[in-house]
């Protein structure tokens, strides 16, 4: 569809490269595939993306789904995106010298110019290597699945899509893996919780969560564009390589992978919202019926503090 109005001919600009902060048209060059990596003017396509990505996200609030979708597919395809994307799996993550199954640990500046060039949403996916690594402060292990730098890059394309969606949908309970929260957050969450009475506190930790995850119940939850789920089935089919034996993974996202923290809280969504549903309450927060259920009627309704796979409920 066309750009109709004057912010989606913004939007259509900022993914071609000629929309900056003055509002003037500007060369092209800094773009194409010809420009050098060292040249790329990286807080133009940070801007640019963020722009869109806010679209993306007001669009999601509104409850705009043909937007969002719209705005998405321009996303993916705009090579401001590609750039970030490889940027950040070739020289920004932790992991940018991890190696996948290819054996390739890093690229060069034509290299990465390269990928960008080649990057797309094509539905292929190669197995994650997987490794071993200790638990901070444990005897015991866990997996970790590593992809390749080109299915990261996929990933990480992918990413700057679906997060702004599902950004505005997360419930505020929610702090792990999310851009501009963390552990502090959900320890001041819980803080004003306990603060007003006496609370019982259950700690939950759901074992194993990402190698549990029900791909045909995530990926029907995720109900995106078609060419994205077949992405990311891809990439949750996949399977992984380890001691040079290839395994099928019929559940679970592989840890290591770019896109799987924000997978896993998509699954975990909506545990507030069935507490809610089993225990209705008042707006001042006590639970309907309660008396008849507990015998007084000052019983608050529980609430879930979640930190990634780790869920303390308040009562």
């Amino acid at each position: 569809m066309p750009p109709c109005n004057e912010e989606d001919m913004q939007t259509d600009l900022l993914l071609h490269g000629l929309y900056v902060r003055s509002k003037k048209l500007v060369s092209k060059t800094e773009i194409t595939s010809q420009v050098e990596w060292k040249d790329v003017n990286w807080a133009k396509a940070e801007w640019a993306v963020f722009k869109l990505q806010k679209r993306i996200y007001r669009a999601s609030q509104r409850g705009d789904v043909k937007l969002v979708r719209r705005l998405q597919k321009m996303v993916v395809k705009s090579r401001y995106a590609k750039l970030i994307a490889v940027r950040k799996v070739t020289q920004e993550n932790k992991g940018k010298n991890t190696a996948g199954v290819d054996g390739v640990k890093s690229l060069d500046k034509k290299q990465r110019m390269s990928l960008v060039n080649e990057l797309e949403i094509d539905a292929k996916a190669r197995p994650a290597r997987r490794v071993w690594i200790p638990k901070p402060g444990r005897q015991e292990k866990r997996p970790l699945g590593i992809p390749t730098i080109r299915d990261r890059a996929k990933q990480a394309l992918l990413k700057l899509v679906l997060e702004p969606e599902w950004e505005a949908k997360f419930e505020s309970e929610s702090f792990g893996f999310r851009p501009g929260r963390s552990c502090h957050d959900a320890i001041e969450a819980i803080r004003i919780v306990i603060t007003a009475k006496p609370k019982y506190v259950l700690d939950a930790d759901i074992a194993r969560c990402f190698d549990q995850i029900n791909h045909q119940k995530l990926l029907a939850k995720i109900d995106t564009i078609p060419k994205f789920r077949r992405q990311i089935k891809a990439w949750l089919k996949a399977g992984v390589f380890e001691e040079g034996n290839w395994k099928e993974t019929d559940r679970g996202t592989p840890q290591g992978g770019v896109i799987s923290p924000l997978l896993a809280n998509i699954a975990l969504h909506g545990m507030q919202k069935a507490i809610e549903e089993v225990y209705p309450a008042y707006s001042n927060g006590c639970i309907k019926g309660a008396r008849g259920k507990f015998g007084r009627d000052d019983v608050s309704q529980p609430k879930l503090i979640r930190y990634a796979d780790g869920t303390p409920v308040q009562a």
